[in-house]
């Protein structure tokens, strides 16, 4: 859900030359970006910016409607999650260079059970068969998959939750508007991944081409937004390589499964082992080195069951982040007004919804 703030927060990030650190130091001085937006340059100054820093924001200000930008994000159907938002993930917000903000589209959650499956682009097809295994079975398992939507390893990953209709999360090295994924074949896994409830998410803003230089900080957020890294197939040197090295920087998990000490896409992975990440063989290794199985079987007993048809069809239409007033719900569903609103009374007494005012209700996570 958009805030006034959010305008702000894109506006600053157009500058190239802005990051987390400076994002902070902003944080620091100003009580809101946009009072952050209309500062002078010598308060740009006191809050700890270079002059080569200050000159770029003085003149972005000239040519750049905060308004006008997030109007394009709008037509992509693209949002906006700040780290000054309730929605950011939980786990993203404890790195160092947590990203200030995140562009996505579909639907984020702050907290949940998820693991990174990673691996090379040119995969063997032992690399496959177990990727396929993984995925699927810890999908299953109620892990979310978080990749990067990369040719390879990545896309198995991915392509083995859409199979299941599951939720998968993608972090791209570019902007997420439909122009800006790459490889072309990529666009349909981004379609399928938002329509079964995933997510695709980047740092960068729309209609940043995915150069290789922005590759290694897109890995600090795959490792940041899970419990645990899993590295199926990785040769010797590799971008994989560099997603588990920021995973122990970030004290994440390292997990990785064993290949052939002859083929060249395991060499990685093999050397990962020797340094003393967890070796697994099984689904089974992952979720005992995350202490998952019991904390798992809670979740799933706690899933919210509908007891009739037309609580059902009101838990289909309502999102655990996006509010929806019951005027809207009730067009969408067909259900009068009268009659939805005493059922939502009931739901709303049994745990399963919650009224946040205003008559706009959103379902309990």
């Amino acid at each position: 859900m958009s805030t006034p703030e959010h305008k702000y927060y894109n506006a600053f990030n157009l500058i190239p030359q802005m990051g987390p650190a400076r994002f902070s130091k902003l944080f620091t001085y100003f009580d809101t970006m946009e009072n952050a937006w209309s500062a002078s340059a010598g308060e740009y100054k006191k809050a700890g910016l270079e002059e080569k820093v200050i000159e770029k924001i003085i003149q972005a200000k000239k040519e750049t409607s905060p308004e006008k930008e997030l109007e394009k994000l709008e037509k992509e159907d693209i949002k906006i999650v700040t780290i000054k938002d309730e929605l950011y993930p939980k786990l993203l917000e404890e790195i160092h260079s947590a990203p200030a903000l995140l562009y996505y589209k579909g639907e984020i959650k702050k907290d949940e059970f998820t693991i990174a499956i990673v691996g090379s682009r040119k995969f063997s097809t032992y690399g496959r068969q177990v990727c396929s295994q993984f995925a699927r079975e810890l999908s299953q398992a109620g892990l979310i998959i978080i990749s990067g939507m990369a040719l390879g390893i990545d896309g198995i990953a991915h392509r083995e939750c859409l199979k299941l209709k599951n939720r998968t999360v993608a972090v791209l090295g570019g902007g997420i508007n439909t122009k800006s994924i790459y490889p072309s074949s990529n666009h349909q896994v981004a379609e399928e991944i938002v329509s079964n409830g995933g997510a695709i998410v980047s740092e960068y803003p729309i209609g940043t081409p995915p150069l290789k230089q922005h590759f290694p900080a897109r890995n600090r957020i795959i490792s940041g937004l899970s419990l645990g890294v899993l590295v199926v197939e990785s040769a010797q040197s590799s971008g994989t390589l560099i997603i588990a090295k920021f995973a122990l920087e970030q004290n994440r998990e390292v997990l990785a499964i064993p290949g052939s000490i002859y083929s060249m896409t395991s060499k990685g992975s093999n050397n990962l082992i020797k340094l003393g990440a967890k070796l697994v063989t099984k689904t089974g290794d992952v979720l005992e080195e995350l202490n998952l199985e019991s904390a798992i079987e809670i979740k799933k007993a706690r899933e919210i069951i509908p007891d009739n048809e037309e609580e059902a069809l009101i838990l289909e239409n309502l999102s655990p982040n996006e509010p929806i007033h019951i005027d809207q719900l009730a067009k969408t569903i067909k259900i009068n007004v009268t009659a939805i609103s005493s059922l939502l009374t009931l739901m709303e007494i049994k745990g399963k919804v919650k009224n946040i005012g205003g008559m706009r209700y959103i379902v309990t996570s």
